[in-house]
């Protein structure tokens, strides 16, 4: 009788050590080549400018047992790239993001509303321009599979959002009628860590 208690201990040890490895929160590295945030941003009312942002390094932890999870993402801000090098030069400079006084933006948010495991909603704030602002990005797509070369879970995502620039300090073409806001489409890759 002592021997099969003492199995079904050790048997229930297991099985918790077990279940508790699983349900671990598990830390992704972002993908600088397969991440790509872009905006779009009204010029005059007659048109869209769009760019995207080249340079990048970010984490995400995501525990799926426990539907929660964080992201954290820093963007280098001399990366603008509208592909047109004078207005890349002009929103580099101290007429708008002033990259030498403020090189970076970060945005950090918490995971929310997994449906089927997967989050649909990052809560968050941007700090851009010496501005803190909350920003809550949707997102559309979340789908994890084994990455074909690295052996590890490689995850992906698209998210989206939109803020007021001028809440940041970035008010330019205000006076001449422009939009202030600005719509984001984040296209995101990250792989697990060993």
């Amino acid at each position: 009788m002592l021997r099969i208690a003492i199995r079904n201990t050790l048997l229930l040890a297991v099985l918790t050590a077990t279940n508790t490895a699983f349900a671990a929160p598990a830390t992704y590295t972002l993908d600088p080549a397969h991440t790509f945030p872009s905006f779009e941003a009204d010029h005059m009312g007659i048109s869209y400018w769009r760019g995207k942002l080249d340079a990048n390094a970010g984490k995400v932890v995501l525990d799926r047992e426990a539907k929660t999870g964080s992201v954290e993402v820093t963007i280098d801000l001399a990366s603008i790239d509208f592909g047109l090098d004078k207005l890349d030069e002009w929103a580099r400079g101290k007429e708008f993001f002033d990259t030498a006084k403020y090189p970076k933006a970060t945005y950090k948010g918490r995971l929310g509303h997994f449906v089927d495991g997967k989050p649909t909603e990052i809560v968050g704030t941007l700090d851009l321009h010496g501005v803190q602002k909350p920003l809550t990005l949707a997102i559309g797509r979340f789908k994890c599979i084994p990455h074909p070369i690295y052996k590890r879970e490689l995850c992906g995502a698209d998210a989206s959002g939109s803020f007021d620039r001028a809440a940041f300090g970035l008010d330019a073409g205000k006076d001449y009628g422009f939009d202030m806001t600005v719509a984001l489409r984040i296209q995101v890759e990250a792989l697990r860590d060993e």
